[in-house]
Order: structure tokens, then C-alpha cells, then sequence
């Protein structure tokens, strides 16, 4: 049996990579910065005695650059926990964050404010929005029967499609002018307008909510044996999976608030971080929330860079750099649980 690197140094490793991606990151741009100025920014800030830095490079740092990278951060790291217990509770190994139609129903939410032009709401609009199609999906997987993995996808598929139906409906029928260019860049996933409030809510969110899901490790592997064996282990099935759910719900709402429907994060990091993690969650959740951050942080930093001075939603960049990703995972998965 191939031993696994110590859970410490792969935490450690993935904090290393965050700081270094971060500093690096907030560098890059047209304004000429360093990456010791960016710290001296920081640490100011920070209060502690460092050098001045130039007002219109520190408001570049602190107000611009550095609030959307680690907005881009948390979202990153939430997306990346929230797909990996999905496929867990769901033993699917397609499942993702907008399983259960979170992204549609978020989609429907932010749309409906910002053709009315009130786009200050947006972030609640969105977060409304995920929840009520949380539950649209699990009342509606719950109807007549358990809350089974198959009836969950089944609904959560259902919800999606009727919520992406009244958002057409609604950007068919109300949309004029600008507004058009607002919501394909938000219905896309875009980090563009992400500020200390941004930081604040999804940054929150993935402290919290993550921590409960580490602690909920063990129920987590449970349900890879199905529900049966986890059953067996003591486990309420119906009621952890519910909660669960639920979790990871307010999670991806809070998410999708800041930053819009980001594809392949919550699909593809979980799938990548295993073949260094293992399937154990108590080892994987850390691991893939810190891959997450580093990848969407420089997935965004190519979004807003490669096309300069015109800026790309960052859910074009995820779909670009995750279907060849996905593709090389899916072949190199033959016989396993891709099968």
C-alpha cells in the first residue's frame, strides 16, 4: 500500500502556496508593483512598523486588487469543500456544488434585481435565491419516499431547469440596454466587483461552514460505503444527509452571492486533491479547499489579465482550464469509480 504524505505537510505546503500566490498575484497588473511593496501594503494595514508605501500604490493593493483576490480565494476554497461533499452524499462522482439546483435558483435571484436595476442587492438577491431552490429540491426529493442520493440529483435537476427557464424568462422579457452585458458577466461567474464585504461574507462562510464539514469527517466517509453500511455504523442516514445538504447549501449560496456561477471548481479539485489525499474527508477537505483558493486565484488573475484592457468572466476561464482537466481524470479513472 502506497504510503500518503503526512496531513501536516500537505497543509503546510497549501498555506506556503496561498501566501506566495497571493503576493504574486496582486502584483500582476498594469500599475508597476512589487512583491515587498505589496507585503509593506499588507502589513501597514496590519499596523505593524514597515516603510511607507506610495498612496496610489497602497489604495491599488488594498482597495482593488487585494479584496478581489482573496474574495477569489474564499470562493475558491468554498466551491472545492462543497463539491467534495456533494459527491460524497450523493456517492456520485459528477456531482458538484450546483447539484441541487443552488446555481439556477441563485441565477434567478440576482437577475430579477439587476434588470430592476437595484444591483446593491444583488448579493442577497443570489443568496435568497440558492436557498429557496434548496428547498424546491429537497422537499421535492423528499416527496413520497427517503431523501435517496438518485431523487436528490433527479429533483435538484428539476428545480435547475425551472429556475433557468424564469431567468430567461425574466432577462426575455425585462432586460434593455447595458443590463444585458451585467448579467451575462454575473450569470458567468466574475469576480470583478468583489470588495472587503466580499471577503467578509464568503470568507466567513468558509470558516464556519468548512470547519463543520471537517468535523463531520467520519459521517462523510460513512457514505461511501452507502447507506446501508453507514446505517450500520450508527449513522441516521435520512437526517445527516439532510443536514449535510443543507450545510453545504448555505455554503455554495453564500458563494455564488459574491462571485456568480463559477464552473468545474467544486467538480474538478476534489477529484484532483484525492490521488494525494486519499478518500479520507478528515485528510481531502483541508487539502482541496486550499488547492481551490490557489486555483481560482490565478484562474481570475488570467481572467482580467490575458485580454487587457477587456476582462473576461472567470467562469470561462474554469470551463477553458477544467474540460481538459475533467477529460484527463475521466481517462486516467477507467475502472474506478468514474466507471
Amino acid at each position: 500500500m502506497r504510503r500518503r504524505t503526512p496531513l501536516t505537510l500537505l497543509v503546510l505546503a497549501g498555506l506556503a502556496a496561498l501566501v506566495v500566490t497571493v503576493l504574486v498575484t496582486v502584483t500582476i497588473g498594469p500599475a508597476d508593483l512589487g512583491v515587498a511593496e505589496v507585503a509593506r501594503s499588507i502589513a501597514g494595514h496590519l499596523g505593524l512598523p514597515v516603510e511607507a508605501v506610495p498612496r496610489l500604490h497602497d489604495a491599488i493593493v488594498w482597495d482593488l486588487r487585494l479584496p478581489r483576490v482573496l474574495t477569489a480565494a474564499a470562493v475558491g476554497a468554498g466551491l472545492a469543500i462543497a463539491g467534495a461533499v456533494m459527491q460524497s452524499l450523493t456517492r456520485n462522482p459528477l456531482a458538484d456544488p450546483y447539484l441541487l439546483g443552488l446555481s439556477s435558483g441563485a441565477s434567478l435571484g440576482a437577475v430579477a434585481v439587476l434588470v430592476v436595476g437595484v444591483s446593491l442587492l444583488l448579493p442577497v438577491a443570489a443568496f435568497a435565491g440558492a436557498l429557496l431552490a434548496l428547498v424546491a429540491t429537497l422537499a421535492l426529493a423528499r416527496s413520497g419516499s427517503t431523501l435517496s442520493p438518485a431523487r436528490t440529483v433527479l429533483a435538484g435537476l428539476a428545480v435547475s431547469q425551472m429556475a433557468a427557464a424564469g431567468t430567461s424568462f425574466v432577462i426575455f422579457w425585462s432586460s434593455t440596454g447595458d443590463s444585458y452585458r451585467e448579467i451575462l458577466t454575473w450569470l458567468l461567474g466574475s469576480l470583478a466587483g468583489a470588495t472587503w464585504t466580499s471577503v467578509a461574507i464568503a470568507g466567513i462562510a468558509v470558516v464556519v461552514v468548512g470547519a463543520v464539514l471537517v468535523l463531520s469527517a467520519t459521517r462523510l466517509d460513512a457514505f461511501a460505503f452507502g447507506d446501508t453500511s453507514a446505517a450500520a455504523l450508527g449513522i441516521d442516514v435520512d437526517r445527516t444527509r439532510w443536514t449535510l445538504m443543507t450545510v453545504v447549501a448555505l455554503l455554495t449560496g453564500a458563494m455564488v452571492a459574491v462571485s456568480g456561477a463559477i464552473g468545474f471548481v467544486g467538480l474538478i479539485l476534489p477529484h484532483a486533491v484525492s490521488s494525494l489525499t486519499g478518500p479520507a474527508h478528515r485528510r481531502l477537505l483541508p487539502v482541496a479547499a486550499l488547492s481551490g483558493a490557489v486555483f481560482l486565484i490565478w484562474a481570475d488573475t488570467l481572467a482580467r489579465t490575458v485580454f487587457d484592457p477587456r476582462e473576461l468572466p472567470v467562469g470561462i476561464v474554469t470551463a477553458l482550464i477544467g474540460v481538459p482537466v475533467f477529460a484527463f481524470l475521466l481517462r486516467r479513472g477507467k475502472g474506478s469509480a468514474w466507471t
